[in-house]
């Protein structure tokens, strides 16, 4: 059975193992708070940092107390955690270990096939082989293989309004985290602003860029690829949808439009998807995107 517990939880547990283990004397001493400690609440999640849990982070003898709280209570990052002597925290240190895994997990794990089927997305792979090649070799996720460029053409409409693309990229957990809720919404703000779609489909192994190549092959009048964010240790699933106004071979950066951090400390995946429609509707009306783009 797969079970998952949240990280402060876990941390907890370590916590209470390592305190039976201490004597008496210094287990008192670790019992007893700090003077002048300043909390905040800082990021949990199961696995990684998206939500907030409970205080855990202490700066004794704060000059400005009021102004630390303020700093910490502003962003997810790893601000007052404080140390004993020169190193961190234990606690923080398990926190951190924990973060960094759900990280490096996003990025070698894989997109949940019931999800895809869920939503009738087929897949095709780019050319880049395995993850460490993917990692070494951004140009091989740029490229849709042959037997999936054959594979679009069978089954997708061409020339389509609004083509839909969902991609693992940088972070797995991004798309089983956000899809759900992301991509209906979506579906219902193109419904609201009377716009057609294409056949959706999923890449595996995809960079920003394979849109041009898709774009190339289905000739859409706007693209948008839904697709994971490099994972970091605030957050390991967090998506971006990046946006073209008919993208092909040799588009720029610039003329990419991009929703970025769509995760639960960031951009709500509901609202996300509610705005990515009106951008594109807005894309459509000023055919153009990326830099030139007025919204």
């Amino acid at each position: 059975m797969n079970r998952t517990i949240p990280l402060d939880q876990l941390v907890d547990k370590v916590m209470a193992e390592l305190q039976k283990k201490l004597p008496a004397a210094l287990q008192n001493a670790a019992s007893q708070p700090a003077a002048n400690v300043t909390e905040s609440r800082m990021p949990s999640e199961t696995g990684s940092a998206d939500d907030f849990g409970p205080p855990i982070s202490h700066v004794p003898n704060a000059k400005w107390a009021e102004g630390v709280e303020e700093l910490i209570a502003s962003t997810p990052a790893r601000i007052g955690v404080w140390r004993s002597g020169t190193r961190p925290l234990t606690r923080e240190m398990l926190k951190f270990r924990c973060d960094h895994a759900a990280a490096i997990d996003s990025v070698y794990g894989t997109v949940s096939q019931p999800l895809l089927d869920e939503f009738g997305l087929f897949t095709v792979d780019t050319y880049f082989e395995n993850i460490d090649n993917y990692l070494k070799r951004p140009d091989m996720g740029r490229i849709i293989r042959d037997d999936g460029v054959e594979r679009i053409r069978r089954s997708c409409r061409m020339k389509p309004q609004v083509q839909i693309v969902v991609s693992d990229g940088l972070s797995a957990n991004a798309v089983d985290a956000n899809l759900r809720d992301v991509y209906p919404s979506l579906l219902d703000s193109l419904s609201a602003h009377g716009l057609s779609l294409g056949t959706p489909f999923f890449v595996r192994g995809g960079r920003v860029a394979v849109m041009d190549h898709i774009g190339d092959i289905i000739e859409p009048e706007v693209l948008v690829l839904l697709i994971g964010e490099r994972p970091g240790l605030v957050s390991s699933r967090s998506m971006s949808a990046y946006m073209c106004y008919r993208p092909r071979k040799g588009t720029v950066e610039s003329d990419r439009t991009v929703i970025s951090n769509i995760h639960p400390r960031g951009t709500p995946s509901l609202e996300a998807g509610a705005h990515i429609g009106s951008v594109l509707k807005a894309m459509l009306e000023q055919k153009t995107s990326g830099v030139n783009l007025d919204i």
